[in-house]
């Protein structure tokens, strides 16, 4: 038993490692373009054993979203635990999507591109939304709860605000275009929401 436990652990490894592979393929070749004969060629793994993996490509395509998505929530969590005012955790989130790296705006770029004409891809991609939204809201609730801000907006317009700046931040970038200035807009944004929010500094 003990034998099988580690080998199922080795596979559970090795199948999160191909699922990097995929998110790198996709980076490069589009989501349209990447096939298991692309990923097995990136990550040694045999064409058989992806198809063991992942039923479908499309299964395949969105789970590497889906953990891709989830590292960087993760790591969204851990930048707040690193933080005790509302304020400066809510800077830190706003500061982490401005400095999202390009590669990753190209993948999500791919995925939504993809998700606009496949209904399965489109519910994935509202759940992707909901787990990217959801470490503001948490910050936004827990500091107005505390008092460290005042509002007459609900929560989740709130979050509108700030996702919908930072997701428009996704084609400027990946095309390289000299507008919007990332420090610019960060000012315009941070004022806007010390209005909105009742915060002084």
């Amino acid at each position: 038993m003990m034998m099988g436990e580690r080998g199922r652990g080795r596979a559970s490894g090795r199948r999160q490692e191909v699922l990097g592979h995929v998110v790198a393929v996709m980076i490069e070749r589009g989501f349209h373009q990447t096939r298991f004969k692309d990923v097995a060629a990136a990550s040694g793994v045999a064409i058989s054993t992806l198809q063991v993996y992942f039923s479908t490509r499309e299964d395949m395509l969105a789970e590497a979203l889906r953990t891709s998505t989830r590292a960087e929530v993760d790591s969204m969590r851990a930048r707040v635990c690193e933080l005790s005012d509302p304020w400066d955790q809510l800077v830190g989130l706003i500061d982490r999507g401005f400095a999202t790296p390009v590669p990753v705006w190209r993948m999500l770029m791919e995925f939504w591109t993809a998700a606009a004409y496949d209904e399965e891809l489109r519910a994935h991609s509202h759940q992707l939304q909901a787990s990217y939204r959801a470490p503001f809201e948490a910050v936004l609730n827990a500091g107005i709860d505390g008092e460290a801000f005042r509002t007459r907006h609900e929560v989740a317009v709130i979050t509108d605000l700030i996702v919908t700046t930072l997701d428009g931040l996704l084609y400027p970038r990946v095309l390289a275009q000299p507008r919007p200035a990332g420090p610019d807009l960060r000012d315009l944004l941070l004022d806007q929401l010390r209005a909105t929010l009742g915060v002084t500094r």
